[in-house]
């Protein structure tokens, strides 16, 4: 992170140099903030800021959620018009490790948000069903995609919370999935274009019991992101 003090404790919290208003002129691309307090790494008042390179002339983009830890910056073509776009993530620093991301285009001079986080959690509903055998079934309700996990590798104890000896559930038990953890721009193709890699976490009994991660693919159609592939991972220390 690219950090220096700017005007009344403002300060630019990351830049990045590039083509964004595709007239072949390099662009200064910054997001600036400042401390919530004077030693807090927890910055306030966000804000992207995009100097065309040919005028000179600034463009202030205001961000629907502005505070957070370690805001950065990425440029790349997520369209496939050969122009670079904008991605802005900035760590929640809540209890689930949540980050809130954007992506924006400014060609032309024209700011267009392409992706939003929080749309993104809305459009995107689960179930977690915890089921006999020692079983987990995810429901993807927006793809319509079931997964199952294997939770024998959580080991013994945590098993005796939930099941009997014949491995039936005492109970029934239900976990969730959390909004979107993280977003990893990936050029699945090797063509230039970047598509849009989705973390989002699976818990189970409690918001720290990870059962794994929802994986989310996605790449632009014509207005949108859509998604094109989705998987599960699981983690244990014997994995």
């Amino acid at each position: 992170m690219q950090m220096g003090y700017t005007w009344d404790g403002y300060m630019i919290l990351d830049s990045k140099w590039g083509d964004v208003t595709g007239d072949g002129f390099l662009d200064y691309v910054f997001l600036t903030g400042r401390r919530f307090q004077p030693s807090s790494p927890y910055m306030v008042d966000i804000t992207l800021m995009i100097q065309d390179g040919r005028t000179g002339r600034i463009t202030r983009v205001p961000l629907e959620n502005n505070s957070g830890y370690s805001p950065m910056l990425f440029l790349g073509d997520f369209t496939g018009d050969k122009v670079s776009d904008i991605q802005v993530s900035i760590a929640s620093g809540g209890s689930g490790g949540y980050y809130f991301n954007y992506i924006f285009s400014a060609k032309n001079n024209q700011v267009t948000k392409l992706f939003d986080s929080d749309v993104f959690n809305e459009q995107f509903q689960y179930e977690v069903n915890y089921l006999d055998n020692y079983k987990v079934q995810v429901v993807s309700l927006t793809l319509d995609q079931e997964f199952i996990l294997d939770i024998t590798y959580k080991g013994q104890d945590y098993l005796d919370q939930l099941y009997d000896v014949t491995g039936q559930l005492i109970r029934p038990v239900q976990g969730n999935v959390y909004g979107l953890v993280n977003l990893y721009p990936v050029d699945v193709d090797n063509d230039g274009v970047y598509e849009l890699q989705i973390w989002q976490e699976i818990s189970g009994l409690y918001h720290a019991d990870g059962l794994g991660y929802v994986l989310t693919f996605m790449r632009w159609d014509e207005s949108d992101f859509e998604p094109y592939m989705q998987m599960v991972a699981i983690f244990g220390a014997d994995l």
